[in-house]
């Protein structure tokens, strides 16, 4: 049986662009849409400084479940074939999505919401999410109703392997192409990543697209027969990883990419590359764990640092 697909609900409209999403993916999957809205004592619905907190009292429960019953409404005119459920939640929004994340094929969330929702994507909670969560999870951001291909973020580490698959498996299921890029970092730009190119950088751009040409090739040749309705286009490249990967965001829609890297994408969903993504990229934006980090983390153990 499928795993449901899982959303974060707030109300606000970055949420309710996320229910779309999350609806179609469940409709695309044939599988339950999951809504979530959590509260706590942070969530903007309760009054700082109050009487002793009451989740029961107060209407604040009807409110919530009114909040559920407008996103369902969204949900069900854009995939109204889709089984939804409704859950509203006592926790931490980003504790409750982790929690979900456990039993869910995706866990979607908007780029701006309200309330406790609000941190999802302002800082460390993004990368804690992404890092933590069991499960893909799909940042619903940029430009309306993105089209193009599926753009995928290639590099040689297992991380990267699993976001392959993820990403096939997207494109397979809008009827898309793949756009595969790897870029290698030119010279003295590995380490400066300021506003224009770095001074008097010598290296040689025609080994370094051979590089990376062959990281693209060991990532995409072997999955291409496992997705023969997929067509795949290679671009090796050389430059900046935010820089470049922002700008080619312009023409996807959704940017996949592993939540662990080595080289440029070294420390992704901790560094500076992944907030630019989160915060910048003009589409859709998945980040997908490498499946041992996952084995290890519900056994108690310790993925790969980063």
């Amino acid at each position: 049986m499928t795993k449901p697909v899982v959303v974060g609900v707030d109300g606000s409209p970055s949420s309710l662009d996320a229910v779309e999403v999350a609806g179609q993916e469940a409709a695309m999957r044939g599988a339950v849409l999951r809504l979530v809205h959590a509260f706590g004592r942070s969530s903007s619905h309760l009054p700082a400084g109050g009487p002793p907190w009451n989740p029961a009292g107060a209407g604040v429960r009807e409110l919530l479940d009114g909040t559920l019953v407008a996103a369902e409404r969204r949900a069900r005119d854009m995939a109204p074939q889709v089984d939804i459920t409704r859950d509203v939640t006592v926790g931490e929004p980003l504790t409750v999505l982790e929690i979900a994340s456990r039993t869910a094929s995706l866990v979607v969330v908007g780029s701006r919401g309200l309330g406790a929702f609000s941190s999802l994507l302002l800082g460390s909670a993004s990368g804690h999410l992404a890092a933590h969560g069991r499960c893909p999870v799909l940042v619903v951001r940029g430009r309306p109703k993105p089209a193009g291909a599926v753009l995928l973020a290639v590099d040689d580490s297992p991380a990267s392997d699993e976001a392959v698959r993820f990403a096939f498996t997207e494109a397979s299921l809008r009827g898309a192409d793949v756009t595969a890029v790897h870029v290698c970092r030119a010279g003295s730009a590995d380490v400066y990543d300021g506003p224009a190119d770095p001074p008097f950088v010598t290296y040689d751009e025609t080994h370094l697209r051979e590089k990376a040409e062959h990281v693209l090739d060991a990532a995409v040749g072997g999955i291409r027969e496992r997705y023969p309705n997929v067509s795949v286009v290679r671009r090796p490249m050389v430059g900046r990883v935010r820089h470049t990967l922002i700008e080619a965001s312009t023409h996807a829609q959704l940017l996949v990419m592993g939540a662990r890297g080595r080289g440029g994408f070294t420390g992704l969903l901790l560094g500076s590359v992944s907030h630019a993504l989160l915060h910048h990229a003009l589409c859709p934006v998945a980040v997908v764990r490498q499946r041992g980090e996952e084995l290890a983390a519900a056994e108690g153990g310790r993925g790969d640092h980063p």
